[in-house]
């Protein structure tokens, strides 16, 4: 199935849609095809959209990305911050353990193999001599998620473009 990048008519990234709704909201007037997919096409030379605009501006409340487990293994690419490890058994550390006054706070909680977290304990990485490879931040939404994972694996390149400082 094709995924579609909505641009907002300021050309900011809003949403991911899929290509039977995108090409109705072009058919209908609301939106306009600024990318298409070569290699897909409806008929004659209609070709399916991968990124589209809206033709009106749409405001959207600001909304924070949740602190989930899944959504932190996505920030940390599945990868120990600390040993750099993937795939195994992966973990939820608090950079400044919860007994010491450390919260589940996006800046707080770090991705750790099994191993490296049973290794630092409860005390902070640098008492633990285990330096982070990054440190821990608030991602800027779902949205910049999904179409990360669709750049880097190559299946919409073309989205790169839209998504600056995703």
């Amino acid at each position: 199935m094709v995924q579609v990048l909505v641009l907002n008519a300021s050309y900011e990234p809003l949403n991911i849609t899929t290509w039977r709704r995108a090409t109705v909201m072009m058919l209908k007037g609301k939106a306009e095809g600024l990318e298409h997919d070569p290699n897909h096409c409806l008929r004659g030379d209609f070709h399916v959209p991968t990124v589209i605009r809206l033709r009106q501006y749409v405001h959207v409340p600001f909304r924070q990305l949740a602190l989930t487990r899944r959504n932190l293994f996505h920030r940390d690419n599945h990868c120990c911050q600390y040993c750099g490890c993937r795939g195994g058994q992966l973990s939820i550390d608090h950079v400044l353990p919860r007994s010491r006054g450390g919260g589940d706070l996006w800046e707080n909680v770090t991705t750790a193999c099994l191993r490296c977290n049973v290794r630092k304990g409860n005390r902070t990485p640098q008492e633990a001599n285990m330096p982070l490879r990054r440190k821990p931040h608030r991602p800027m939404g779902h949205l910049s998620f999904e179409a990360r994972r669709q750049i880097d694996s190559g299946q919409r390149a073309d989205w790169a473009k839209y998504m600056i400082g995703a």
